[in-house]
């Protein structure tokens, strides 16, 4: 067990049973009161936010988290197999650790993976991807009085709001934490 002084910004510990990582770490004294550490964390399970105190000197459960950047191969169940670039080593990877990012994800694309003790704890995606547009309705001509979206249907089944200059076959680039258009790609 570690104490309140061994935890930095970027830490994982474990909080009320889930593994929360620390975003922000500030060490307080108020006044003629006894001092504090607050934290804010980020649930690695849930995505959410959490604030807290802690007495300083207080024990609590630091982890020690790898984070490995391993390339996506190929899905099998429910689980997507990747594998470390070095050491060509087959990993098991839950699908659910990437949640919506998943309907972006293609095969041979690098991901990072944190594992604790062996065990896959979070995943993400690039931050962002390049994706073919399979399907999208014709742009009405003359319609460019303002910023006009349509919907289109990517490579892998995702479905966004492209401008309406986007065409079937043209690869765009997407953001898979807001799951947005960004632009298109030149060749």
């Amino acid at each position: 067990m570690a104490s309140t002084a061994d935890v930095n910004i970027g830490s994982y510990i474990r909080f009320n049973g889930d593994i929360c990582q620390i975003m922000e770490w500030q060490h307080r004294t108020p006044g003629n009161l006894r001092a504090f550490y607050q934290g804010k964390m980020r649930n690695l399970r849930n995505g959410k936010l959490n604030e807290h105190r802690w007495r300083s000197g207080e024990t609590m459960e630091v982890l020690r988290v790898e984070i490995h950047e391993l390339q996506y191969l190929y899905r099998e169940g429910d689980n997507l197999v990747c594998m470390d670039q070095s050491s060509f080593e087959q990993k098991y990877v839950p699908a659910e650790l990437f949640g919506d990012a998943m309907r972006f994800m293609k095969e041979e694309m690098v991901v990072q993976v944190g594992f604790e003790s062996e065990v896959p704890i979070f995943a993400r995606p690039p931050k962002v991807v390049e994706l073919e547009v399979t399907y999208t309705e014709h742009a009405v001509k003359g319609d460019t009085s303002n910023k006009v979206m349509k919907a289109a249907t990517l490579a892998g089944g995702a479905e966004i709001s492209v401008p309406s200059f986007v065409d079937i076959g043209t690869i765009v680039r997407v953001d898979t934490e807001t799951g947005e258009y960004m632009d298109r790609v030149k060749k």
